[in-house]
């Protein structure tokens, strides 16, 4: 009977894109649903001459909701070798990201050109917001400000050891766009992304796609401890708020979001299917935790600087996570603009503060809110 469940602990996950197929390994705790949207008719009369007074009802389904989706991935930079079997370059190694594709998905639309060769290397087309080398791979939201972003493919294959059409499950989310990335810095844990978004359609579908793309992923030298996560806080608001500040994190979070919306026809008489995703306004946020510490430039002067900048409507902040510290593997993720709000405390057996902050780009039609910046080594 055991032979004919499915246990998430096997559930693999593939996206495409571009005609490319990537592995990504997930997290416990991924989810996919659908649901439809319905309209209801009830009767509502009082009684007629022969007593009877009509209380039925009739459901109708008008539409499919689009699809959502979430996981959890850990963030993994990695030094390419050349001409791997399933691997991104053919000519020389660069700097590459187990989840990059997901990243490309939230920040751009650009195109992804595979190598075509063992001569040969992958590449993201100019206008992606991706740079690569040898030494670094940077993305930044220079491409961010369109209607829409790329959209991928996502396939949850169910069932345990090699594909078998007859013993796997195989769920295929058509058409997704990344609404939302959400980054928690947990001092005892390792660096995880929690990925959101919606799509148009789930499939059963009972083919699975050839994997191009699985390098590092069985690797365990690119995963990144939070312990070592440093933070650098520089004040360049032209009043009292000037300088830099000392501060030694306990925790926080950084959450980059879409607020993607998916259109669907209104059209009677049909069960519409939701078409096409339209970006809303894009939203960058987060908290960082500390001690209350009264030492030089420390947390305690940074919430007297907030509070009594009583003539600043809006503060500026460039804010640096070095989520990993200063050796490889680590990411680096830049805010040069941040708005930050007056810290609140909390009071516990040793006193902390909480500052929230809001990244927002030099100019309000500006897409230089932020930038990450992975660095990793070889894996093998």
């Amino acid at each position: 009977m055991a032979n004919n469940l499915f246990f998430s602990r096997d559930t693999r996950v593939l996206v495409e894109a571009d005609s490319t197929v990537w592995e990504i390994p997930v997290l416990d705790g991924f989810s996919f649903s659908q649901a439809t949207n319905t309209s209801e008719i009830s009767l509502s009369e009082m009684e007629s001459t022969g007593g009877a007074s009509r209380r039925g009802r009739r459901m109708f389904n008008d539409s499919y909701a689009p699809a959502e989706w979430n996981f959890s991935t850990y963030m993994r930079p990695f030094l390419s070798v050349v001409d791997a079997a399933t691997g991104w370059d053919g000519t020389s190694a660069q700097m590459h990201a187990v989840e990059e594709i997901m990243w490309a998905s939230l920040i751009s639309a650009g195109q992804f050109n595979a190598k075509a060769d063992a001569d040969d290397n992958a590449e993201w087309t100019a206008a992606s917001g991706i740079a690569q080398s040898a030494s670094a791979l940077a993305f930044d939201f220079s491409d961010s400000n369109k209607s829409a972003l790329k959209e991928i493919n996502i396939y949850f294959v169910m069932g345990q050891g090699a594909f078998n059409s007859g013993s796997h499950k195989v769920y295929k989310i058509e058409s997704c766009a990344v609404n939302s990335a959400a980054i928690e810095f947990d001092i005892e844990g390792i660096a995880t992304i929690n990925w959101s978004g919606f799509g148009k359609l789930i499939t059963d579908t009972g083919s699975l796609p050839t994997v191009t793309i699985a390098e590092a992923i069985d690797s365990t030298k690119n995963f990144i401890r939070n312990r070592l996560t440093t933070l650098t806080v520089s004040a360049t608001t032209a009043e009292s708020i000037v300088g830099t500040y000392n501060l030694t994190l306990t925790g926080g979070n950084i959450e980059f979001n879409n607020n993607i919306t998916y259109l669907t026809p209104e059209t009677l008489g049909v069960i519409n299917q939701p078409i096409a995703h339209v970006t809303g306004t894009r939203t960058i946020s987060g908290a960082f935790t500390c001690y209350l510490g009264n030492h030089s430039a420390g947390s305690a002067d940074l919430f007297e600087d907030l509070i009594e900048s009583k003539n600043t409507i809006t503060n500026d902040f460039d804010l640096t996570f070095g989520i990993g510290g200063s050796n490889a593997p680590k990411v680096a993720i830049q805010l040069p603009t941040c708005h930050l709000e007056i810290p609140t405390h909390s009071v516990a057996e040793i006193m902390s503060l909480e500052t929230n902050f809001h990244a927002l780009p030099s100019t309000v039609d500006g897409a230089d809110d932020a930038t990450i910046t992975y660095t990793g080594t070889t894996y093998t």
